[in-house]
């Protein structure tokens, strides 16, 4: 007996001695590997609403029979646009690439008596506007800020007013092109919407057009008007098909 709990003793001995040796021995799991980042994609096609305000100038000239130019002042006014995009974009790693068609809605009315004769006032309404661009963005994520840059069109109607009364007395229409270029910020704020601020300007240049009568302010003549346009809008974007879906970043 004495000799069967000697033997005990001495194997419980050397098993505590063993299992602290044992759990030494053990290999330590790693940790799992943390997750890849997800990385927003602005690729694909999308049709979106915009609308903000603008700023149309305009300096009319009177050009005689005979070429001679008469200046007749210039005029600003500003007003409410609201309007519609679609899109096409594709992303190289942060870089991303469009192309964009846009039309608005316009009301820019200015009129303003004529220093040549002030019985008469010149008024120019500015009613639509549609933009051809393309665009070069830099992304940060769902963050993007981008230039674009491209052909303008613009629907006008000029008009010659009796000062007192307000009657028109003679008018032109005319669509007439430019170009444009402009800067945005746009976040997407899910996985298919994304929303942003742009800021355009409109370089028109000067065209000669002829009124539906005589001139009443200098008879026979042609008006000349210069234009530039401003617009700020506040967009919104829709992207379709998995184009929208995130991405995992790549190591």
């Amino acid at each position: 007996m004495r000799k069967f709990l000697a033997a005990a003793v001495s194997f419980a001995a050397i098993a505590m001695g063993a299992a602290p040796a044992s759990a030494a021995d053990m290999a330590v799991k790693a940790p799992p590997p943390a997750p890849l980042p997800v990385i927003y994609n602005w690729s694909g096609f999308y049709i979106g609403a915009n609308g903000g305000w603008g700023q149309s100038r305009n300096c009319w000239d009177f050009v005689g029979v005979a070429g001679t130019v008469i200046g007749d002042g210039c005029r600003e006014r500003s007003g409410g646009l609201v309007g519609g995009q679609i899109g096409y974009r594709w992303q190289a790693n942060q870089w991303v690439f469009g192309l964009e068609a846009q039309g608005d809605w316009a009301d820019l009315s200015s009129q303003r008596a004529s220093i040549i004769a002030p019985a008469f006032s010149t008024r120019t309404t500015t009613d639509g506007i549609g933009l051809f661009t393309g665009q070069i963005g830099y992304a940060w994520n769902a963050s993007l800020l981008y230039v674009k840059g491209g052909a303008a069109v613009t629907s006008n109607r000029f008009s010659i007013l009796s000062t007192l009364t307000g009657a028109e007395l003679a008018s032109a229409s005319a669509t007439r092109w430019g170009g444009t270029v402009g800067v945005g910020w746009e976040y997407g704020f899910a996985p298919n919407w994304s929303a942003g601020i742009e800021y355009d300007h409109l370089f028109m240049g000067n065209a000669n057009n002829s009124f539906s009568v005589v001139n009443p302010i200098v008879a026979g003549a042609l008006n000349r008007i210069s234009q530039d346009v401003d617009m700020v809008t506040l967009r919104i974007n829709y992207r379709f098909g998995g184009y929208s879906t995130p991405v995992a970043a790549r190591y």
